[in-house]
């Protein structure tokens, strides 16, 4: 019973938004009130530059990774799993320590799939730079990868309960990036680098 104790520890860690607190030690402008208004790494980008924009990426993924990886160590079930990474990608969405105002999540994301297994994270990642480096549009190589992660998640680690997480989680996902959807299909979308 104890490993249920690792979901409210997962939303916790994932309250701890990186874009604000990267931003405040760097004396950036607040990402939640410049630029596109969303704490993540790429308004940190365009924000601060690369260096701020890398620390908030890592933090971020590491927000997915490290609950996963605690309670993988204390061998928890595939349940405690699943809910461990939609707790710490909730976090992310609605963190309790910054007014519920999150970021929408791909970063998080990618750190629970690379949580469950190192190669669905590396199956998504390659996903997001191939779209990525084709499309020059961010959101829509998060969305591509978000898209395909219940697949990568199905085939390599044949699990249920971790399948359905991943739809919730990339559903909720796609649901946050609602804008850059209706900005994408217009092709009017901002392009890496622009």
């Amino acid at each position: 019973m104890w490993h249920w104790l690792l979901i409210p520890f997962a939303y916790l860690l994932g309250s701890l938004s990186s874009a604000v607190i990267t931003s405040r030690l760097m004396g950036l402008p607040d990402p939640r009130e410049e630029g596109s208004k969303n704490p993540g790494a790429t308004n940190v980008l365009r924000l601060g530059g690369k260096k701020a924009a890398i620390i908030t990426l890592l933090g971020d993924l590491l927000k997915g990774v490290v609950p996963l990886m605690v309670a993988k160590a204390l061998t928890a079930p595939n349940e405690v799993l699943a809910a461990v990474g939609l707790a710490a990608f909730l976090g992310h969405l609605y963190p309790v320590f910054f007014g519920f105002k999150g970021g929408k999540g791909a970063a998080t994301a990618l750190g629970v799939l690379a949580g469950y297994s190192w190669l669905v994270g590396l199956a998504a990642l390659l996903t997001w730079l191939s779209v990525a480096f084709v499309s020059r549009i961010s959101s829509l190589a998060a969305l591509t990868a978000a898209a395909l992660a219940p697949v990568y998640v199905w085939f390599l680690l044949h699990s249920p309960v971790l399948t359905v997480a991943t739809v919730l989680m990339c559903s909720l996902l796609f649901w946050r990036h609602k804008t850059n959807i209706q900005r994408i299909l217009s092709g009017e979308e901002s392009k890496i680098g622009r």
